[in-house]
C-alpha cells in the first residue's frame, strides 16, 4: 500500500512574534518599506475553539498583517492567556515562529495525514470563520508549520499603518 503524502500547494505567509506590534510594524514600515499593515485582535468572542497541545486554552493575540508580492508577512503580539506564542517569546525573544499555508482542500486531511507521521497539532483555534493549526514541525522540518483554512474574505482591520 503505497503511503498518502500531504503535497502543500503554495507556502503563504511568514511569521514574526513581537514583543510590540506598534513598534515592530513602524521598524519593518521604516528600515523595509513593508506596508500598509492591516491591525486586527483575535480574542474571544470572535476568537474560539482554542487549543495549546491539546488543551483547551483561551487565548487572544493582537497580529499585523502585510503584502509583499504573493507573500504576507505577519506580525503577532501575544495578550492573555498561554499560547505558543508566549513560549516563544520566553524562549527566544522576538523572531521568525512560522510558515503558513493557506492553500489546502482539506485541513483535517492535513492534519490527519501529519498525526499519521507523528506529528501533532501545537495550537488551534477559529477566528471569524478561519480555521488555524500550528504542527509540531520544528523539530522535524526546522520549523513550525501553519495551516490555515479561510471562509469568505478577512474582516475590516481594526486598525492600519501608516
Amino acid at each position: 500500500m503505497v503511503e498518502e503524502k500531504l503535497r502543500l500547494k503554495s507556502i503563504d505567509q511568514v511569521c514574526v512574534v513581537v514583543g510590540d506590534i506598534q513598534k515592530a510594524v513602524k521598524q519593518y514600515w521604516d528600515i523595509l518599506g513593508i506596508g500598509p499593515w492591516s491591525i486586527y485582535t483575535f480574542a474571544p468572542p470572535r476568537l474560539t475553539d482554542t487549543t495549546v497541545r491539546g488543551k483547551s486554552e483561551c487565548f487572544s493575540m493582537k497580529i499585523a498583517l502585510a503584502q509583499v508580492g504573493s507573500m504576507t508577512v505577519e506580525l503577532i503580539q501575544p495578550l492573555e492567556g498561554e499560547s505558543i506564542y508566549k513560549e516563544f517569546l520566553a524562549q527566544k525573544g522576538e523572531g521568525l515562529h512560522h510558515i503558513a499555508s493557506f492553500q489546502l482542500d482539506d485541513l483535517d486531511r492535513a492534519i490527519a495525514l501529519l498525526e499519521k507521521r507523528g506529528i501533532g497539532v501545537l495550537q488551534s483555534g477559529t477566528w471569524e470563520g478561519a480555521s488555524f493549526a500550528y504542527m509540531d514541525t520544528e523539530k522535524t522540518l526546522g520549523a513550525i508549520i501553519e495551516f490555515v483554512k479561510r471562509v469568505g474574505e478577512r474582516p475590516k482591520p481594526e486598525a492600519t499603518y501608516p
